[in-house]
């Protein structure tokens, strides 16, 4: 059993009287690449300071009725030393390369190639993923969404994962509360421009999460839906500028089932109540038998991706 590592990252900040410039100012030190290769720094963030410059933007809004000060940071990475179209050409290669790897053999590649600069992105549908990492690369971080509309089942599968494997989870939260998006754009938004929503409290938090790595891994598979029919065990991000890995695009639901059955992997209670695809409660529902298995999301809507994986 591997020992519990986890942050939360994100959102507010609690704020008492000053200057919020003198935050700006704190706060840029604290994200600089000097302080950044300190040797107070983490390890892991002299690295990636040895690679990359970070600027940050910062601006301030505070909720009505309340004393919290909410920090919006606006991150540009620029990578030095490597360039774009060295990252891209990487990943191309490594897709024909690794086409017919293993899914240890493709995050041995991942690992091998940008060490703390890598990091997993999970959905905590199980922990799959985590379970390959951790026997990778031990003390791997991982990256999980906290949405705010999760089902607790998902919260708890994220908090057992964070324990049984050797692996670091970093939750990243939005920036508005669901209370503070209800105030701002409505109430049922997932409802009424399920884009925004999950441009809102998926698509920002995972690009402000992925910002301080050159390379992320997901769990996607082919078989999963027709808009992830080509996707490679290795791809170009670019709308992110990063590389993508995907360990397992070339597995079935059988190679699923048998890795988690010979592993005793940790899986999501709801995958065995009718829910093969998890997202948001509200957006997630039932599937009947025999049924495409993602058909339960934005059930009734054309809305299939959410938009971290497009």
């Amino acid at each position: 059993m591997g020992a519990a590592h986890g942050s939360v990252e994100g959102r507010s900040l609690g704020w008492s009287p000053g200057s919020p410039g003198a935050w700006s100012v704190w706060l840029s030190g604290l994200l600089s690449p000097e302080r950044l290769s300190s040797p107070q720094a983490p390890a892991s963030s002299r690295a990636v300071a040895a690679n990359r410059a970070s600027t940050g933007r910062f601006t301030y809004r505070t909720c009505p009725g309340s004393p919290v000060l909410t920090l919006v940071l606006t991150t540009s990475v620029e990578t030095t030393g490597v360039t774009t179209a060295d990252l891209q050409a990487t990943a191309e290669q490594a897709a024909s390369d690794l086409e017919t790897a293993s899914a240890q053999e493709v995050l041995r590649w991942a690992v091998d190639t940008f060490g703390s600069q890598f990091v997993i992105a999970s959905s905590m549908g199980d922990g799959l993923l985590a379970s390959l990492a951790a026997s990778v690369e031990p003390g791997i971080d991982v990256l999980f969404l906290d949405t705010g509309y999760h089902f607790a089942e998902t919260i708890g599968t994220r908090d057992a994962v964070s324990q049984v494997y050797d692996v670091n989870v970093r939750t990243m939260l939005p920036m508005l509360t669901v209370a503070e998006q209800d105030a701002e754009h409505g109430e049922r938004l997932f409802e009424r421009d399920p884009n925004a929503c999950c441009a809102m409290r998926k698509v920002e938090p995972l690009a402000r999460g992925l910002a301080q790595y050159t390379a992320w891994a997901s769990g996607i598979r082919r078989d999963e839906a027709a808009s992830r029919r080509d996707i490679g065990v290795v791809e170009w991000d670019a709308k992110r500028e990063m590389v993508k890995v995907n360990p397992i695009a070339t597995w079935t639901q059988d190679d699923v089932d048998a890795y988690v059955s010979a592993n005793g992997v940790l899986v999501n209670p709801l995958a065995y109540d009718g829910y093969p695809s998890i997202g948001c409660a509200p957006c997630t529902r039932r599937v009947a038998v025999g049924a495409d298995p993602r058909s339960g999301r934005w059930a009734g809507s054309t809305k299939t991706e959410c938009g971290l994986h497009v």
